[in-house]
């Protein structure tokens, strides 16, 4: 006989799976009258929690970062809706090791993982925490890169597109010497946004696009370091593959004594909290965070309860939002 799930529980009582999720672990407010079902339901089909671990890790690759700290933040509350909670370990170069994190977590009974950008960016990331948790059959989702013979769920903004819509933006306005920084070699949305910016500007009649591509790490040091590069080689507008890089090409090009946006348009990638009040605020290609939270969440959930859930990579669209960082630019 097939042990009683709590998908089995919520179609009993006529409720959602989280509702019955928030009886059990008596968490959330949830109507005595629903209540009185959810446990009637319990009773009838003998349902046993059994010690289910109502955990997932949540791993990034640093907090620090706004983006990815609402990211986590949108996952957490997202999981705890269906009566789950979140253990967010922030993995950084150096510090915290992804395998040595989940195997100590395993001790504690994990329920799921969310690589949240994590290894699985990685070209050629060792595979090795996630055959562990194959092996334990304990489910996990992706966002920002697939792992290559793995099924699970990855949730990605469309980043071929975020530098299509960037360079389209600064085409539109005059600029014809447009730069680009991405990230480090091997990381797949940094591979995916010089596809995007090469094939636009190789269409627009561009001759060899990537002598106008800069690759530093992820940090307004970098960004800075990055736009000098490219301010030596004469450009007016400059693509940065994340929020905190545009910051930098911005503080490079004020000691230069150049002003943004009239001697330098600057767009972004992210759209994090902070860059409509930046000065000028920012103009940046805005990924989906909030959908992307409720469908890892949503995900997660699934291959928990063993229901069916995505497989393969889905990319979101992601929209341009236009500030006063970029302008038309000098004749």
């Amino acid at each position: 006989m097939a042990k009683v799930g709590i998908s089995d529980v919520a179609a009993r009582a006529g409720v959602s799976e989280a509702t019955v999720s928030r009886v059990i672990n008596r968490r959330g407010v949830v109507a005595m009258a629903t209540r009185r079902q959810v446990e009637e339901a319990i009773r009838e089909l003998g349902y046993e929690r059994g010690g289910q671990s109502q955990l997932v890790v949540v791993l990034t690759p640093g907090l620090a970062q706004p983006f990815f700290g609402r990211l986590c933040e949108l996952i957490e509350s997202a999981l705890a809706s269906q009566g789950f909670r979140a253990l967010v370990g922030s993995t950084t170069v150096g510090g915290l090791q992804e395998v040595d994190f989940i195997s100590s977590t395993m001790d504690l009974g994990i329920a799921g993982a969310v690589f949240a950008s994590a290894s699985n960016t990685l070209v050629g990331a060792d595979p090795t925490v996630y055959q562990l948790l194959v092996e334990r059959k304990i489910p996990f989702v992706l966002v920002n890169g697939s792992i290559e013979g793995q099924p699970a769920p990855s949730f990605s903004t469309d980043d071929v597109v975020a530098a299509e819509l960037a360079v389209d933006h600064l085409w539109g306005l005059g600029h014809r010497d447009i730069g680009l920084i991405v990230g480090p070699a091997g990381n797949r949305p940094s591979e995916r946004r010089l596809t995007g910016f090469v094939r636009s500007m190789s269409a627009r009649g561009v001759a060899d696009p990537q002598r106008l591509v800069v690759r530093q790490v992820y940090s307004v040091e970098g960004g800075m370091s990055a736009a000098g590069t490219l301010l030596d080689q004469g450009v007016t507008a400059i693509v940065a593959a994340s929020d905190y890089m545009a910051l930098g090409a911005i503080r490079a090009a004020r000691r230069r004594g150049m002003s943004i946006p009239q001697d330098l348009s600057v767009v972004g990638y992210d759209d994090s909290q902070i860059m409509d009040f930046v000065d000028p605020p920012l103009t940046t290609v805005r990924q989906p965070i909030e959908r992307i939270a409720q469908s890892v969440s949503t995900a997660m959930v699934h291959l928990i309860n063993r229901k069916q859930a995505p497989s393969g990579e889905l990319l979101f669209d992601p929209e341009l939002i236009v500030r006063a960082s970029t302008a038309p630019p000098h004749s």
